[in-house]
This record gives structure tokens, C-alpha cells and sequence, in this order.
């Protein structure tokens, strides 16, 4: 499941992980999870800062998916992919949601990390 940072909880979603780049503002570190932000923070899996600029000035689909063939590549490398791959193995046996705070689905790299673990065989509930 993919979501977004701060929504109320759902039921069956699991532990939260949050793929953003910086903890939330002004949020201590003890209400992140109570808040309804992440349980666990995997800044390895958020866009790079340069990444995530260029995705927030996507204007168009050419942008967009210039974007998504960037971070595509780097998710490809060895640290982020072994997290992925750890994730599509855990999604067959335990509910989890990867989350950012951007309010359309479709233009962020959420989507893009949805797809990349239903290519390693992740399963969703």
C-alpha cells in the first residue's frame, strides 16, 4: 500500500515506512509515528535532493518522466535495491505502506517504488 504522510491510519496498513528525504517540520521525533507520519524513516528510498527538485518543476509528462527514468537509476543502486528487494520478499509474509508527503499519488516517487517492488514479485493487499 502507498500513502500519504500525516493521513489517518487505515486499517491493515501495517508499519508505516516513510521514503522522504527529511523527517517532517517541527514534528519531534517522538510524535512522528503518533501523528501519523512513519514508524520507521527510509531516507534510501526518497529521491535525491537534485532528484527531488526536478520533480517538483515537472511540469509535463516529458518532465515526469524524465524523472522517473532518473530515479528509476537510482533505485537501481545497491543500497536502495537490496532495501527494495527486502521489501517485495516482506510484503509476502507482513503488511507495510511506504509513504511521502505529496498529496497526488501519481506525481510522486511513491508510485514509481510501488511499481518497482511489484517488478521484484511484492505482493499487495
Amino acid at each position: 500500500m502507498v500513502l500519504r504522510l500525516g493521513s489517518p491510519r487505515r486499517p491493515n496498513e501495517g508499519l508505516r515506512l516513510g521514503t522522504v528525504r527529511r523527517p517532517p517540520r517541527g514534528v519531534p521525533k517522538t510524535q512522528v509515528a503518533k501523528l501519523d507520519f512513519y514508524d520507521v524513516w527510509l531516507p534510501n528510498l526518497a529521491p535525491s535532493p537534485e532528484l527531488l527538485a526536478l520533480a517538483q518543476r515537472s511540469q509535463d509528462e516529458r518532465s515526469w518522466k524524465a524523472f522517473e527514468r532518473k530515479f528509476r537509476a537510482e533505485m537501481h543502486r545497491p543500497d536502495a535495491a537490496r532495501v527494495l528487494d527486502l521489501l517485495a520478499a516482506f510484503s509476502r509474509q507482513t503488511s507495510f505502506s511506504l509513504g511521502c508527503y505529496c498529496e497526488n499519488e501519481q506525481r510522486c516517487h511513491r508510485s514509481i517504488l510501488k511499481e518497482l517492488l511489484a517488478e521484484r514479485g511484492a505482493e499487495f493487499r
